[in-house]
Protein backbone atom coordinates (compact mmCIF):
# COMPACT_ATOMS: atom_id res chain seq x y z
CA UNK A 1 0.00 0.00 0.00
CA UNK A 2 2.89 2.49 0.94
CA UNK A 3 4.31 1.50 -2.89
CA UNK A 4 1.44 2.14 -4.26
CA UNK A 5 0.58 5.52 -2.27
CA UNK A 6 4.26 6.90 -3.18
CA UNK A 7 3.42 6.32 -7.19
CA UNK A 8 -0.11 8.19 -6.33
CA UNK A 9 2.41 11.20 -4.81
CA UNK A 10 4.62 11.28 -7.73
CA UNK A 11 2.28 11.19 -10.56
CA UNK A 12 0.16 14.22 -8.51
CA UNK A 13 3.49 16.48 -8.60
CA UNK A 14 4.36 15.55 -11.65
CA UNK A 15 0.55 16.95 -12.76
CA UNK A 16 0.83 19.68 -11.31
CA UNK A 17 4.21 20.83 -12.60
CA UNK A 18 2.75 20.28 -16.22
CA UNK A 19 -0.41 22.00 -15.93
CA UNK A 20 2.26 25.32 -14.94
CA UNK A 21 3.98 24.91 -18.39
CA UNK A 22 3.73 24.67 -22.32
CA UNK A 23 3.53 21.40 -23.57
CA UNK A 24 6.54 21.91 -25.68
CA UNK A 25 8.33 23.24 -22.80
CA UNK A 26 11.18 20.99 -20.84
CA UNK A 27 10.79 19.45 -18.11
CA UNK A 28 13.91 20.13 -15.48
CA UNK A 29 14.93 17.33 -13.56
CA UNK A 30 18.56 17.02 -12.27
CA UNK A 31 21.25 16.72 -14.41
CA UNK A 32 22.03 13.18 -13.48
CA UNK A 33 18.67 11.98 -14.87
CA UNK A 34 18.91 13.92 -18.09
CA UNK A 35 17.78 11.51 -21.17
CA UNK A 36 20.49 11.55 -24.43
CA UNK A 37 18.76 14.86 -26.21
CA UNK A 38 17.43 13.34 -30.46
CA UNK A 39 19.99 14.92 -32.89
CA UNK A 40 17.25 16.39 -35.25
CA UNK A 41 18.41 18.10 -38.19
CA UNK A 42 17.32 22.04 -38.05
CA UNK A 43 17.24 24.29 -41.21
CA UNK A 44 17.96 27.96 -40.41
CA UNK A 45 15.79 30.59 -41.55
CA UNK A 46 17.70 32.86 -43.16
CA UNK A 47 17.53 30.30 -46.31
CA UNK A 48 16.05 32.51 -49.19
CA UNK A 49 13.19 31.55 -51.36
CA UNK A 50 14.88 29.57 -54.72
CA UNK A 51 13.97 30.62 -57.98
CA UNK A 52 11.64 28.24 -59.60
CA UNK A 53 14.05 26.74 -62.05
CA UNK A 54 15.95 25.81 -58.75
CA UNK A 55 13.13 24.12 -57.44
CA UNK A 56 12.44 22.25 -60.58
CA UNK A 57 16.40 21.39 -60.21
CA UNK A 58 16.45 20.06 -56.66
CA UNK A 59 12.71 17.99 -57.36
CA UNK A 60 14.42 16.54 -60.05
CA UNK A 61 17.56 15.78 -58.06
CA UNK A 62 15.19 13.89 -55.51
CA UNK A 63 13.27 12.27 -58.05
CA UNK A 64 16.30 10.59 -60.36
CA UNK A 65 17.99 10.03 -56.52
CA UNK A 66 14.96 8.23 -55.52
CA UNK A 67 14.60 6.48 -58.96
CA UNK A 68 18.43 4.86 -59.23
CA UNK A 69 18.36 4.12 -55.20
CA UNK A 70 14.94 1.92 -56.09
CA UNK A 71 12.45 3.72 -54.21
CA UNK A 72 10.16 4.51 -56.30
CA UNK A 73 7.11 2.55 -57.17
CA UNK A 74 7.25 1.05 -60.82
CA UNK A 75 7.33 4.08 -63.05
CA UNK A 76 6.85 4.22 -66.68
CA UNK A 77 7.72 7.95 -67.25
CA UNK A 78 10.30 10.36 -66.63
CA UNK A 79 7.63 13.33 -64.50
CA UNK A 80 7.11 15.92 -67.19
CA UNK A 81 8.55 18.80 -65.38
CA UNK A 82 12.07 16.48 -65.31
CA UNK A 83 12.34 16.13 -69.07
CA UNK A 84 14.79 18.27 -69.76
CA UNK A 85 16.97 17.74 -66.51
CA UNK A 86 16.87 14.02 -67.76
CA UNK A 87 18.50 15.32 -70.87
CA UNK A 88 21.24 17.39 -69.82
CA UNK A 89 22.18 14.86 -67.32
CA UNK A 90 22.48 12.32 -69.42
CA UNK A 91 24.04 14.21 -72.34
CA UNK A 92 26.38 15.89 -69.89
CA UNK A 93 29.32 15.32 -67.49
CA UNK A 94 27.84 14.50 -64.69
CA UNK A 95 26.36 11.09 -66.57
CA UNK A 96 29.58 10.03 -67.93
CA UNK A 97 31.40 10.61 -64.62
CA UNK A 98 28.93 8.74 -62.64
CA UNK A 99 29.35 5.84 -65.32
CA UNK A 100 33.30 5.90 -64.64
CA UNK A 101 32.50 5.72 -61.22
CA UNK A 102 30.82 2.63 -61.13
CA UNK A 103 33.47 1.27 -63.92
CA UNK A 104 36.02 1.93 -61.21
CA UNK A 105 34.72 0.35 -58.34
CA UNK A 106 33.64 -2.38 -60.37
CA UNK A 107 37.43 -3.13 -61.51
CA UNK A 108 38.45 -2.57 -58.00
CA UNK A 109 36.01 -5.37 -56.78
CA UNK A 110 37.42 -7.80 -59.51
CA UNK A 111 41.31 -7.13 -58.78
CA UNK A 112 40.54 -8.48 -55.21
CA UNK A 113 39.00 -11.68 -56.45
CA UNK A 114 41.24 -15.22 -56.18
CA UNK A 115 40.87 -16.29 -59.57
CA UNK A 116 40.77 -19.90 -58.98
CA UNK A 117 42.38 -20.70 -62.32
CA UNK A 118 39.57 -23.72 -63.04
CA UNK A 119 37.72 -21.27 -65.74
CA UNK A 120 35.06 -21.13 -63.16
CA UNK A 121 34.84 -17.78 -61.99
CA UNK A 122 32.17 -15.46 -63.91
CA UNK A 123 31.05 -12.08 -64.43
CA UNK A 124 27.55 -10.99 -65.50
CA UNK A 125 26.90 -8.29 -67.83
CA UNK A 126 23.95 -6.79 -69.06
CA UNK A 127 23.21 -4.94 -72.42
CA UNK A 128 21.29 -1.92 -73.13
CA UNK A 129 22.70 0.81 -71.40
CA UNK A 130 25.58 -1.20 -69.45
CA UNK A 131 27.27 -2.32 -72.55
CA UNK A 132 25.64 -0.39 -75.42
CA UNK A 133 24.36 3.07 -75.04
CA UNK A 134 20.88 3.41 -76.48
CA UNK A 135 20.86 7.34 -76.46
CA UNK A 136 20.80 8.01 -80.00
CA UNK A 137 17.61 6.01 -79.76
CA UNK A 138 16.27 7.98 -76.33
CA UNK A 139 17.16 11.54 -78.19
CA UNK A 140 14.56 10.97 -80.74
CA UNK A 141 11.84 9.81 -77.97
CA UNK A 142 12.35 12.38 -75.42
CA UNK A 143 15.06 11.02 -72.66
CA UNK A 144 11.81 9.01 -71.22
CA UNK A 145 9.70 11.38 -71.57
CA UNK A 146 7.79 9.12 -73.91
CA UNK A 147 6.05 6.14 -73.23
CA UNK A 148 8.05 2.69 -74.14
CA UNK A 149 7.33 1.54 -77.55
CA UNK A 150 8.56 -2.16 -78.18
CA UNK A 151 8.47 -1.99 -82.23
CA UNK A 152 9.88 1.47 -82.21
CA UNK A 153 12.68 0.10 -79.83
CA UNK A 154 13.15 -3.11 -82.17
CA UNK A 155 13.68 -1.49 -85.38
CA UNK A 156 16.17 0.83 -83.65
CA UNK A 157 17.71 -2.60 -82.47
CA UNK A 158 18.02 -4.02 -85.54
CA UNK A 159 20.36 -1.59 -87.22
CA UNK A 160 22.87 -2.61 -85.03
CA UNK A 161 24.17 0.67 -84.70
CA UNK A 162 24.33 1.70 -80.68
CA UNK A 163 27.58 2.82 -79.17
CA UNK A 164 29.72 1.76 -76.96
CA UNK A 165 29.72 3.28 -73.25
CA UNK A 166 33.16 3.67 -73.06
CA UNK A 167 34.02 3.30 -69.37
CA UNK A 168 32.37 -0.57 -69.85
CA UNK A 169 34.29 -1.23 -72.72
CA UNK A 170 37.62 -0.62 -70.93
CA UNK A 171 35.91 -2.68 -67.76
CA UNK A 172 35.52 -5.27 -70.10
CA UNK A 173 38.36 -5.74 -70.77
CA UNK A 174 39.95 -5.56 -67.66
CA UNK A 175 37.69 -7.64 -66.27
CA UNK A 176 38.24 -10.71 -68.81
CA UNK A 177 42.38 -9.86 -68.78
CA UNK A 178 42.08 -11.07 -65.15
CA UNK A 179 40.73 -13.84 -65.98
CA UNK A 180 36.94 -14.18 -65.65
CA UNK A 181 35.02 -15.65 -67.76
CA UNK A 182 32.28 -13.44 -69.66
CA UNK A 183 28.31 -14.04 -69.17
CA UNK A 184 26.05 -11.84 -71.12
CA UNK A 185 22.30 -11.40 -69.87
CA UNK A 186 20.00 -9.55 -71.85
CA UNK A 187 16.43 -8.95 -71.83
CA UNK A 188 16.71 -8.68 -75.70
CA UNK A 189 14.82 -11.41 -77.64
CA UNK A 190 16.37 -14.71 -79.40
CA UNK A 191 15.29 -13.63 -82.59
CA UNK A 192 17.63 -10.37 -82.23
CA UNK A 193 20.53 -12.46 -81.77
CA UNK A 194 22.28 -11.98 -84.78
CA UNK A 195 22.12 -8.16 -85.04
CA UNK A 196 23.12 -7.88 -80.88
CA UNK A 197 26.21 -9.93 -81.94
CA UNK A 198 26.79 -7.41 -84.80
CA UNK A 199 26.49 -4.61 -83.07
CA UNK A 200 28.94 -5.93 -80.02
CA UNK A 201 31.36 -6.50 -82.20
CA UNK A 202 31.18 -3.13 -84.15
CA UNK A 203 31.05 -1.36 -80.50
CA UNK A 204 34.50 -3.54 -79.39
CA UNK A 205 33.01 -6.24 -77.32
CA UNK A 206 34.83 -8.83 -79.52
CA UNK A 207 35.30 -11.56 -76.71
CA UNK A 208 32.76 -13.23 -73.97
CA UNK A 209 32.11 -16.64 -73.11
CA UNK A 210 28.00 -16.98 -73.31
CA UNK A 211 25.56 -14.87 -74.47
CA UNK A 212 21.84 -15.20 -73.11
CA UNK A 213 18.52 -13.99 -74.50
CA UNK A 214 15.12 -14.30 -73.82
CA UNK A 215 13.45 -17.57 -75.30
CA UNK A 216 10.04 -18.50 -76.10
CA UNK A 217 9.81 -20.02 -72.71
CA UNK A 218 10.54 -16.56 -71.07
CA UNK A 219 7.78 -14.52 -72.42
CA UNK A 220 6.11 -12.61 -70.14
CA UNK A 221 8.70 -13.22 -67.19
CA UNK A 222 9.07 -9.93 -65.40
CA UNK A 223 13.04 -9.15 -65.85
CA UNK A 224 13.99 -9.93 -62.27
CA UNK A 225 12.48 -13.06 -62.35
CA UNK A 226 14.25 -14.35 -66.11
CA UNK A 227 17.46 -13.27 -64.89
CA UNK A 228 17.46 -14.81 -61.46
CA UNK A 229 16.62 -17.81 -63.60
CA UNK A 230 19.53 -17.73 -66.35
CA UNK A 231 21.79 -17.05 -62.97
CA UNK A 232 21.03 -19.70 -61.25
CA UNK A 233 21.63 -22.15 -64.42
CA UNK A 234 25.01 -20.54 -64.21
CA UNK A 235 25.43 -21.43 -60.90
CA UNK A 236 24.22 -24.99 -61.35
CA UNK A 237 26.74 -24.97 -64.66
CA UNK A 238 29.54 -24.77 -61.14
CA UNK A 239 30.15 -21.10 -62.26
CA UNK A 240 30.92 -18.76 -59.44
CA UNK A 241 29.51 -15.46 -59.92
CA UNK A 242 31.56 -12.62 -58.60
CA UNK A 243 30.07 -9.48 -60.14
CA UNK A 244 26.88 -8.72 -61.65
CA UNK A 245 26.83 -4.86 -63.91
CA UNK A 246 23.30 -3.32 -64.84
CA UNK A 247 21.21 -0.61 -65.13
CA UNK A 248 18.07 -1.94 -63.87
CA UNK A 249 17.89 -3.11 -60.56
CA UNK A 250 15.73 -6.12 -62.23
CA UNK A 251 19.17 -7.27 -63.66
CA UNK A 252 20.69 -7.60 -59.94
CA UNK A 253 17.95 -8.28 -57.69
CA UNK A 254 16.25 -11.85 -57.26
CA UNK A 255 17.94 -14.82 -56.34
CA UNK A 256 21.14 -16.17 -57.53
CA UNK A 257 23.04 -13.15 -57.15
CA UNK A 258 26.43 -12.60 -57.86
CA UNK A 259 29.06 -11.68 -55.03
CA UNK A 260 29.23 -7.55 -55.25
CA UNK A 261 26.30 -6.33 -58.01
CA UNK A 262 27.39 -2.60 -59.45
CA UNK A 263 24.48 -0.23 -60.78
CA UNK A 264 24.89 1.56 -63.76
CA UNK A 265 22.74 4.82 -63.79
CA UNK A 266 19.89 5.11 -65.95
CA UNK A 267 16.92 7.51 -65.27
CA UNK A 268 15.42 6.89 -68.90
CA UNK A 269 13.52 3.81 -68.24
CA UNK A 270 12.34 1.48 -65.51
CA UNK A 271 12.31 -2.30 -66.02
CA UNK A 272 10.73 -4.51 -63.20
Amino acid sequence: MKFVAILSLIALLLCSHLSRSSPLDPIEVEPSHLLPRPLILQYTSSIEEPSDSTLTQLRCDSWRFAAEANNLAPWRVVPTECGTYVRDYVTGLAYRFDLEMVARESLNHARTVEIKGDGMDAWIFDIDETLLSNLPYYTSHGYGLELFNAHEFDIWVEKAIAPAIESSLILYEEVRALGFKIFLLTGRSEGHMNVTIENLKRAGFLHWDKLILRGPNDKGKTATAYKSEKRREIEEEGYRIHGNSGDQWSDLLGYSVSSRSFKLPNPMYFIP
